[in-house]
């Protein structure tokens, strides 16, 4: 309890909450005194309608007056909040000055209706009172001294009221003990409400800082991981070419071990350096036919690989808005998955066609498979479901994140099916774009 009353938002963020708050209590302030400023006008129409029988109320003449000043209040804070929120935002003075108006004038307004309703003995009905008392404590956010004054202001008004009530001294005592307790349940209240919007805020707060952080971590490890990538590639391709002469001209096993290891390595650079890349930028696009263009990449890996790839494609043209070299990149990734997780005897089909609202490019291979267990880590970034292909070819884990990705900035999407032993098929999706 002792913590509830002494908190106070911490000093780091402390600033930002009450700017923050004065606007969203404003914002409050506009919404219940519409609120409220309905009500009373329907009450009034209910009076006009009903007048023969309104009149015979005992008090009539006061729950008028009351009703009168509520609707002319109200009206007079909606119009000050809503004018104070569309031309002054940044005024937190005036801002805090008409949310303390509101949260004044409710509460009278509140305890006069209970005070005329008991007939001056406000313990005998306090509902009305208690709804002023529950929508200030929830509502609105006040710091320590400010709903120490409402609370010792309005308590004072209780006080007083009591001393003219013409009723037994035994009431008024009981009265004056009542409004101790209501002071102290508004202050209780508040503080409460204080307590969790402040901390909710400074959570929010230190996420944002947090979120900030990582994204400031995550640029600063792109830019190592690209700056010592671009650095090894340079040596690596000198390594490559004069391993490459020397083995046209004098060929070894050793010369070619070293060759084979360069361009592993060079590989896996190049891929470091798209997914930065992918990561940070947007796509540069053009019109692409996909059908000469997949006929281009299929004759490539004919002639570059021992294996047998079937090529299925619909006859009539189909265009896409695409990055012809990243697209590229990313059936070279799959056409490569589907040789290196299969045997050689093993064909790899390749199909495309337009279905519906989409095209699809589906590579399918007849190898090992993908356990169930791997498929949902296999597009993550330096993935655990890497594996080594059926010749020993080793993976770290970053081509199909890295075509997922550029499937995603296209608008389309990569997806994967496969069974254990019998294949794997991926399929990528673009969205159908008139041209």
């Amino acid at each position: 309890m002792a913590t509830l009353f002494n908190y106070k938002t911490p000093v780091k963020f402390s600033e930002d909450f009450k700017k923050f708050y004065t606007l969203v209590n404003l914002r409050q302030v506009r919404s219940l005194s519409a609120f409220f400023f309905i009500i009373s006008v329907l009450f009034r129409v209910l009076s006009f309608i009903y007048y023969g029988d309104v009149i015979k109320v005992q008090n009539y003449d006061t729950y008028s007056s009351i009703n009168w000043t509520q609707m002319g209040g109200m009206f007079c804070l909606l119009l000050l909040s809503s004018i104070t929120l569309k031309f002054y935002p940044n005024k937190f003075f005036l801002q805090k000055t008409i949310t303390f108006l509101f949260v004044y004038f409710l509460l009278l307004i509140t305890f006069s209706v209970s005070y005329t309703v008991s007939l001056h003995n406000t313990k005998n009905t306090l509902i009305i009172f208690l709804i002023g008392i529950a929508t200030v404590s929830l509502f609105f956010s006040l710091e320590y001294l400010e709903i120490l004054l409402v609370t010792v202001f309005i308590t004072l008004v209780y006080w007083l009221t009591m001393l003219d009530a013409k009723i037994s001294f035994d009431d008024k005592m009981i009265n004056f003990f009542a409004g101790t307790i209501l002071g102290f349940i508004l202050f209780c209240f508040s503080r409460y409400s204080y307590f969790f919007k402040s901390q909710h805020f400074v959570r929010l707060k230190q996420l944002e800082e947090k979120n900030l952080e990582v994204e400031k971590l995550h640029t600063q490890q792109g830019e190592i991981l690209g700056f010592v990538a671009h650095d090894l590639r340079n040596p690596l391709n000198n390594i490559e070419a004069l391993s490459t002469l020397l083995n046209n001209e004098n060929p070894k096993e050793e010369l070619k071990l070293i060759l084979s290891a360069a361009i592993q390595a060079k590989n896996i650079i190049n891929d470091l350096i798209e997914a930065v890349k992918t990561d940070k930028n947007k796509l540069d696009t053009q019109a692409l036919n996909l059908n000469s263009f997949l006929i281009l990449i299929v004759e490539k890996w004919r002639i570059n690989s021992n294996r047998e790839l079937i090529l299925d494609i619909e006859e009539h043209e189909i265009l896409v808005q695409a990055n012809a070299s990243k697209l590229e990149r990313v059936l070279d990734n799959l056409i490569s998955n589907g040789i290196k997780f299969s045997s050689d005897e093993k064909k790899i089909h390749i199909s495309l066609k337009k279905i519906a609202k989409r095209i699809e490019i589906k590579v399918k291979d007849h190898g090992i498979g993908i356990p169930i267990s791997l498929i949902p880590y296999i597009f993550q970034q330096f993935s655990q479901a890497g594996r080594n292909g059926l010749h020993g070819e080793k993976s770290i884990g970053l081509g199909l994140h890295i075509s997922k990705k550029i499937m995603q900035l296209h608008g389309g999407e990569l997806l994967v099916e496969s069974e254990e032993n019998k294949g794997t098929t991926f399929t990528v999706l673009f969205p159908i774009i008139t041209f």
